[in-house]
C-alpha cells in the first residue's frame, strides 16, 4: 500500500513509520503492483508500443508516461503524478529516477543508452551469480551481457544470492575485484541501492567468492 504523509512524504504500509500518524491513501497493493510492472515494462523494454520516445539517457516526460499509460489501460485512468513519484521514492530497490519532470529505469534494459549514472564511490569488491556449470566459462571469457544491454553487479553477496536464484535454485557468486577491473578498462555506475553497471568485465578481475559467516560473540 502507498501513502503520503504530510510531514514525511510518502511511504509503503498503514502508518508513518517515522510518526506512526494515518496518512493519505495513494494504492493498495494490487494498483502499486500493476504500476510497477508496468513502468518495468516501458522504461526497460517496449516505449514503443505505448507511443513513447526515450532520450538517450533513457528519459521520458512523466505527463507524457502517465497519457500513455492512461489511454492503453482504463484501470489506470485515475493516474497523477504523485503516484508515479511516490512509487519511484518508495521503491525498495532504488529502480528508477525523477528528475525536472521526467521519469526513467535506471537499469533492466533490453535496448541501448547512455546512462549517464554515478562512477565515483564504488565499493572495492562487487559480487555476481552463476551456476557451476557457467563459471568456467565466465574466467575464461569474462563477464558479458546476456538479455540485457549492461552487466549487473551485486553489491552484496547476499544480493547477488537472492539475484542468482532467480535462475538457479543453488547459485555460484563470483567476486570481482573493482580496481583490477577498472585498471583493465571497465567504467562501473551505480544504478539501485544494491546494482551496479558495467559494459564487461575482464576475466582477470573475477575469483570464486566464499560467502563469511559473521562469528557471534561469546554467550549470544
Amino acid at each position: 500500500m502507498l501513502n503520503e504523509c504530510r510531514s514525511h512524504g510518502y511511504f509503503r504500509g498503514e502508518d508513518c513509520p517515522l510518526c506512526g500518524s494515518k496518512a493519505k491513501f495513494l494504492l493498495n497493493d494490487q494498483e502499486l503492483d500493476m504500476l510497477g510492472r508496468t513502468m518495468a515494462g516501458v522504461l526497460r523494454h517496449f516505449p514503443e508500443r505505448y507511443g513513447l520516445e526515450i532520450d538517450k539517457n533513457g528519459w521520458v516526460d512523466l505527463r507524457d508516461f502517465i497519457t500513455a499509460l492512461q489511454i492503453r489501460n482504463r484501470r489506470l485512468r485515475f493516474l497523477k503524478p504523485h503516484h508515479v513519484i511516490g512509487l519511484i521514492e518508495t521503491d525498495p530497490k532504488g529502480r528508477y529516477q525523477f528528475r525536472d519532470g521526467r521519469i526513467r529505469a535506471t537499469y533492466g534494459h533490453t535496448f541501448d543508452l547512455e546512462l549517464d549514472l554515478p562512477t565515483e564511490n564504488i565499493p572495492d569488491v562487487l559480487f555476481y551469480p552463476t551456476t557451476e556449470e557457467e563459471m568456467p566459462l565466465l574466467f575464461e571469457a569474462g563477464l558479458k551481457p546476456t538479455d540485457r544491454k549492461m552487466v549487473h553487479l551485486s553489491k552484496t553477496f547476499e544480493a547477488a544470492l537472492e539475484a542468482g536464484r532467480v535462475r538457479s535454485k543453488d547459485p555460484v557468486i563470483l567476486e570481482i575485484d573493482v580496481k583490477r577491473a577498472r585498471d583493465a578498462g571497465a567504467v562501473i555506475m551505480k544504478a539501485g541501492k544494491t546494482v551496479y553497471l558495467v559494459r564487461e568485465v575482464a576475466p582477470g578481475s573475477l575469483r570464486r567468492a566464499e560467502r563469511v559467516e559473521e562469528e557471534l560473540p561469546p554467550g549470544d
